[in-house]
């Protein structure tokens, strides 16, 4: 393994925790404010329950389902505790599009009828089958956190202006990461990379990079499938050949053949970056991990260009 490489895994916690300090964000789950009840909120992914979390302030209570690091969240299982808390709820956030099917049936098995349900994949016009990863769409999350004002606003009209004004504060709060990501699409646009499974489709795209790794192998890693031979072929044919500048992964859908992609790809000296489907740690806000993710991509492909 490179020294870049060594460099880029030592110092991933370094980067983060600067983010973590330097924003200085601490999302608000508080019960009551001055003997009021706030909005009792459940997303079923904590990307989501961070940016709702944000928006409603010290109006809401916010449960984000699935945030264990060590698990991959298409696999998550609904259990009574979950049940419980889809019951209460003044508000729900689903991903939609299959992703949280676990969350429709909830729904669907549940009597309270005056809460309001945000499914993300239904209000940017996806379907199942699609790629369900919205959240890492830039585009996609500003018509997400719209629609979050809205529904807050709707829920609990006497407190418009200050759903408003936290609108406003997020919107600059994320300034960060998105100009971040038009300058590595300015600085690095069309630079070949590949990735072990569709999570870093949407990205790719709004990096401008060009995403090369078969469609074919990322879609099924990405569905808990083995890929065909010819996908894995062709897959480990661009890193024998140094056609990909950066291997991105997803760190939580982890298999014997994206392990093996993984290694092919150190021992040609081509850089790993990892990236997470839900926020890690747990407890930074979506634009911290959202950032850092980017700035170890942005290093990696600087690492490419000057030949480290």
């Amino acid at each position: 393994m490179s020294k870049f490489l060594k460099c880029l895994d030592l110092g991933k916690a370094f980067v983060l925790g600067l983010f973590i300090s330097g924003l200085g964000i601490t999302p608000a789950h508080a019960d009551t404010v001055k003997g009021v009840a706030t909005i009792q909120v459940v997303a079923a992914e904590n990307f989501w329950g961070s940016l709702v979390s944000q928006l409603g302030g010290s109006r809401v209570s916010v449960v984000s389902v699935v945030s264990d690091p060590n698990a991959d969240p298409h696999e998550y299982e609904s259990n009574a505790n979950t049940a419980k808390i889809f019951t209460t709820a003044n508000y729900v956030i689903l991903n939609g599009a299959g992703y949280d099917s676990w969350g429709d049936k909830l729904l669907s098995a549940g009597t309270n009828t005056n809460r309001k349900i945000l499914n993300v994949a239904d209000l940017l016009g996806k379907k199942n089958g699609d790629n369900p990863h919205f959240w890492y769409n830039p585009d996609y999350v500003n018509q997400v956190i719209t629609q979050m004002e809205q529904d807050l606003i709707s829920i609990d009209p006497s407190n418009t202006e200050y759903y408003k004004e936290q609108y406003t504060a997020l919107q600059k709060i994320l300034a960060p990461y998105q100009n971040r990501v038009l300058s590595i699409k300015n600085q690095f646009g069309k630079t070949p990379i590949a990735c072990t499974e569709s999570i870093f489709v949407y990205p790719a795209a709004a990096l401008g990079l060009d995403l090369v790794s078969p469609a074919q192998f990322m879609d099924a890693i990405d569905e808990g499938n083995d890929p065909p031979v010819q996908s894995v072929v062709k897959f480990e044919e661009l890193i024998k050949d140094k056609k990909i500048q950066v291997l991105v992964y997803n760190e939580q859908t982890v298999t014997p053949i994206t392990e093996t992609i993984k290694k092919m790809a150190a021992v040609a000296g081509i850089p790993v970056v990892g990236i997470t489907e839900t926020i890690q740690p747990p407890d930074v806000s979506f634009q911290e991990w959202m950032n850092a993710e980017l700035i170890f991509i942005q290093n990696a492909l600087n690492a490419k260009a000057l030949g480290k």
